[in-house]
Formats: structure tokens, sequence, C-alpha cells
């Protein structure tokens, strides 16, 4: 017996259906979640949320933060922003490491080494991902240090 899922940003649903089992990057470690799951209201932190629904391939996505929340048979989550691996273009992902990198080197304040280190972890998360998805025989892009 399937459960329904619904993956939503501010700006778009990217993911609603039914299916079997949802791994999410919860704030204190991974949650696994299989229909008629407890209720549960937990907060995501940056990471990989990995979908699978029977006969088909894991869909994996890089969500970086967010809310979920289990009640009855449905899974929402309320991320704040959400990229699926065959959408994160691993190039851009780099350079906004590097970017990063540079402001946490040239930080000032409290807030911009916060803003900094959440910048790299979520630049990080979308390489990583777009990284273990791409097929074993496929070369990285030009210009990657992969």
């Amino acid at each position: 017996m399937p459960m329904n899922l619904e993956i939503i940003t501010a700006e778009r649903q990217v993911f609603s259906d039914e299916v079997d089992m949802v791994i999410a990057p919860g704030f204190d470690g991974q949650l696994g979640i299989l229909p008629r799951h407890a209720p549960l209201m937990t907060m995501l932190k940056p990471g990989e949320l990995m979908v699978r629904k029977s006969g088909e391939d894991d869909m994996h996505v890089a969500v970086s933060g967010g809310f979920m929340e289990v009640l009855g048979n449905r899974v929402s989550v309320l991320a704040d922003a959400c990229e699926r691996s065959d959408e994160i273009d691993e190039e851009r992902a780099e350079q906004a490491i590097q970017r990063a990198q540079e402001r946490l080197a040239n930080r000032g304040s409290e807030l911009e080494l916060e803003r900094a280190l959440t910048s790299l972890k979520r630049a990080q998360v979308r390489v990583n991902l777009v990284r273990r998805r791409r097929p074993r025989n496929a070369p990285p892009p030009l210009g990657s240090t992969a």
C-alpha cells in the first residue's frame, strides 16, 4: 500500500505521486518513512532526499532545508529549495562552492559567516548528488575537477 508524497517549494510543486518509501535528511539524522508511519513533523537540513516507487528508478533530490510532515498516509515536504539530480548544473554548483569558500575567507560578521556556511553546504549537497547519480561511464563535464 503506497503513501502520497508531495514536495513543494515557494516557486513550484517538485513532485506529487504515490510512493513506497522516502528517506529524508532530518535535523538529527536520516529519516526513513514507509506507509502508515506514525505522525511526525520535523525540520529538514540541507541534504539528499530519496524517493522509492515500485517499478521505477529511485528519484534523488537536493533539498536546502525546510519541513516534513507525516500525517495519515501522506508525506508533505515543504522545502526552502529543491532540485532533482537531473536538474543540477554541476559546473554552476562547483562555482557556488568556490564563491562560498571565498566568502568564508573574507567574512566579516557572524551573520555573513552563517550565510556563507549555509551556501557552502547547499552547493556541496548539489555537487555530491549530481556526481553520485552520473552514469558510471559518463565523463565529467568540461572544466570539472571530478
